[in-house]
């Protein structure tokens, strides 16, 4: 038999089910997931001190026998006109005395539900493991969408007699659906034991554009590398949690995130690709608790915001806690991104923070450009511009990596860039005009009312993150600096010495996506890996870029001028242009 049930957490509403949750409008509004949620709407109304709640005898003590007669006045308003109600539900009179008031409450209660981010966690145990993912969303998630707009529409109609004359087709039940899994181990032993059972996400489905407003929009501190394994002094609620396993490049790494940061843990999926069974057969790369109890890591070190490399087991353990000052999505995206690029070093390849494309030209002129900068440098704005600016002259645009990637070398070739993700996390306020609102069918949107708003929405196929590219052209995103006649759009470098030294200060004009302002600097504009191991980046980076030198790569910066006020679109269009011209003159 079908189960489900119902929890909210702060303006989140989790549903579980392992079935089709209700047939009937009926069946709905006698459900008690549903009596659950009149009882936390009347209260709420009750703080509000609401005159929609006259629909009951008194507004001031609302009795559980009052909450019954509404659920019975309801449960017959989807089958019956109000005007008969009355003579068989003893009380209903009082709920239908004023047909304006007890619709306006109707269409309380249906808003007031469509206000939280609302998920649906499907379980696979009671379909057949060959059943097709559509079907199960189709038997769970798209079935409870069309019975709450239905249940909404049946009740208004018979309350005041008038069928709508025009529909709405909104997303009515969840908005964000997995189908989890139990049945993968994990393939580590040990104090990992603590994960066993916590549940596998194996299908999402999204209902985009969807709008989120999680705790945070900036981070602060910084990932501090730590020698003590997280799980030794953490304690997880395992029914609490859920896990994305992600493939990061060609890494797996398995991130673990708590109920109170659903909305940001399962935005993931816009962002890097879904593991494939194979790939969960075998240890991970990485593991990644988002959420852990709150002061359990406050002392272990500065920031509590901390990954640990455990040799033995030849993978790395990061964790952050679970407090709203981390409820931020850039601290899920860059504490996975630190464990991939620490991971790439530790194979003697080199990790960047940057926009890697391949552009094809209709003359049959061809690049492949790195752009290297921290964040707000211009990088994806930069070729965002060029995509638009140069639609014309542009055959193909192959996205590899948007914000971070490595680099690996041979004996023979180029040397060769690889990406991570196949999403993007922008800006909203650096995209071309209309940008966001172009790709919206398929976009995250988080903090659009604050500062840093954000889009998460993918750019990119795992297949071109992975394929590796040879590259042609490596360039500094220099957003700080103005342009003139020492000083050009894109200058170029002759010796590997004067590249490091403008790679290595990293120096960028801060856009206010962290909590820094002002001009800052940050090793190789990456704190993300690279200063936590920095012996071993210095080697590496060394013999990167004589081998860029060596393999005729063009090294340069490019200057977007992203941070100078005025300049946040003029900037990168010109830098575009330019661009542009150097690869029509290759």
């Amino acid at each position: 038999m079908a189960t489900y049930s119902f929890e909210s957490v702060g303006k989140k509403v989790l549903i579980r089910a392992s079935g089709k949750m209700c047939d009937t409008p009926g069946e709905l509004v006698t459900s008690k997931p549903f009596r659950e949620f009149l009882c936390a709407t009347v209260a709420h109304l009750s703080q509000k001190d609401s005159p929609l709640l006259n629909i009951f005898p008194s507004s001031k003590q609302i009795e559980d026998t009052e909450i019954d007669i509404l659920v019975q006045t309801l449960f017959y308003l989807t089958k019956v006109k109000g005007e008969v109600i009355p003579d068989i539900v003893k009380g209903s009179d009082v709920v239908l005395r004023d047909i304006d008031l007890c619709n306006a409450f109707v269409e309380y209660l249906y808003n007031y539900w469509r206000s939280f981010d609302r998920f649906a966690i499907c379980s696979s145990t009671v379909y057949e493991m060959e059943e097709k993912p559509e079907t199960i969303f189709n038997d769970i998630v798209e079935h409870f969408s069309h019975l709450v707009r239905k249940t909404y529409r049946d009740i208004q109609e018979n309350i005041t007699g008038i069928p709508p004359s025009i529909y709405r087709q909104v997303r009515a039940g969840a908005e964000i659906a997995a189908i989890t899994s139990a049945q993968y181990p994990l393939c580590v032993d040990g104090v990992y034991e603590k994960l066993r059972g916590i549940l596998m996400i194996r299908q999402v489905l999204l209902y985009p554009p969807l709008i989120l407003n999680p705790p945070m929009n900036k981070r602060t501190g910084r990932f501090v590398r730590i020698d003590i394994n997280p799980l030794e002094v953490v304690s997880l609620k395992i029914h609490e949690w859920l896990c994305y396993p992600a493939k990061v490049g060609e890494l797996t790494i398995l991130i673990y995130f708590h109920r109170n940061f659903f909305e940001l843990g399962f935005s993931l999926c816009n962002l890097f690709q879904l593991a494939e069974s194979e790939d969960l057969t075998k240890p991970p790369d990485g593991i990644y608790l988002f959420g852990v109890p709150a002061t359990s890591l406050d002392q272990l070190a500065e920031f509590p915001t901390v990954f640990y490399d455990d040799h033995e087991n030849h993978l790395l353990v990061a964790a952050i806690p679970n407090r709203d000052e981390f409820g931020y999505f850039g601290y899920l995206k860059k504490m996975v991104l630190t464990l991939h690029n620490t991971i790439i070093m530790q194979r003697g390849e080199l990790p960047f923070h940057g926009a890697f494309v391949k552009i094809k030209l209709h003359n049959m002129k061809e690049a492949s450009i790195l752009l290297i900068g921290d964040t707000g440098a211009g990088k994806s704005e930069t070729l965002e511009a060029f995509r638009i600016l140069g639609d014309e002259h542009i055959k193909e645009m192959t996205v590899i990596a948007d914000d971070m990637g490595s680099i690996k070398l041979s004996r023979s070739d180029k040397p060769k860039g690889y990406g991570t993700e196949i999403g993007a996390f922008v800006r909203l306020d650096d995209l071309q005009p209309g940008y966001a609102f172009g790709q919206i069918d398929r976009t995250i949107i988080m903090s659009p009312n604050q500062v840093n708003a954000r889009a998460v929405l993918p750019v990119t196929t795992y297949a071109n993150v992975v394929k590796g590219y040879p590259i042609d052209m490596v360039l500094y995103a220099n957003n700080y600096e103005e342009i003139d006649e020492d000083h050009p759009i894109i200058e170029q470098f002759t010796k590997p010495k004067d590249a490091l030294r403008v790679f290595r200060e990293g120096t960028v004009m801060s856009k206010g996506t962290t909590m820094s302002t002002g001009l800052i600097h940050s090793y190789f504009a990456n704190i993300f890996g690279p200063p936590q191991y920095k012996e071993l980046h210095e080697r590496i980076s060394e013999r990167y870029f004589k081998a860029f030198f060596a393999n005729n790569v063009f090294v340069g910066q490019i200057r977007t001028r992203l941070g100078i006020p005025g300049c946040e679109s003029s900037g990168p269009e010109l830098a575009a242009k330019e661009l542009l011209t150097m690869i029509q003159d290759l």
